[in-house]
């Protein structure tokens, strides 16, 4: 990772998904790569905050130690997230189960069916992480990331109207896209 980020890597996507962690080998320790990008504090994450990609334990030790500006929420939502709860995988091999697509024989995750909301509430009612950050994460933060900022990730004067408001529950009430609504249950 070290040889990575000086190559100019600066950013690791599916936090902890697939990627090794501390381990012993022939009797020494070794950090792994999840060790490794939380030694460098320039590398941003970006997490699928779903809580089951990411428990919620892991969820908050990442924001503890990476902070709102080096940590990003990410769906990685599959086309099924749209369709609602009844909603069939995209392909035989693979269910919808436990709020998550899996390979048909549970061997492993298959891709997320979370919508940002969601990875909003998990950080807050699980990962206990202050509403204000969970915000930051989902819409600040990915956007210094991705260099947008200029335009995306917050409310002020000149940046696109896209508006998302969550009732106490932290559930979808209304959307505006480019300052227009193009869902409301406010009403």
């Amino acid at each position: 990772m070290k040889a990575a980020f000086e190559a100019g890597f600066t950013h690791v996507t599916h936090f902890y998904n697939a990627m090794p962690g501390f381990h012993n080998k022939m009797g020494y320790k070794y950090e792994g790569t999840v060790e490794s990008v939380y030694l460098i504090d320039d590398m941003t994450i970006e997490c699928i905050a779903d809580g089951i990609h990411v428990p919620p334990t892991i969820l908050r030790m990442a924001y503890k130690i990476k902070g709102v500006e080096r940590m990003a929420l990410i769906t990685d939502a599959l086309a099924v997230a749209a369709a609602g709860p009844d909603a069939k995988a995209f392909d035989d091999r693979v269910i919808i189960e436990d709020g998550v697509c899996k390979l048909a024989d549970r061997s492993a995750l298959a891709g997320s069916i979370a919508t940002s909301d969601r990875l909003v509430r998990t950080m807050v009612t699980q990962a206990e992480v202050p509403l204000e950050d969970a915000v930051r994460m989902a819409s600040e933060t990915p956007a210094h990331i991705m260099g947008v900022f200029d335009r995306k990730g917050a409310l002020a004067r000149g940046k696109d109207a896209d508006v998302l408001i969550l009732d106490e529950k932290l559930k979808v009430r209304c959307v505006w896209q480019m300052g227009k609504i193009i869902e409301n249950s406010l009403f």
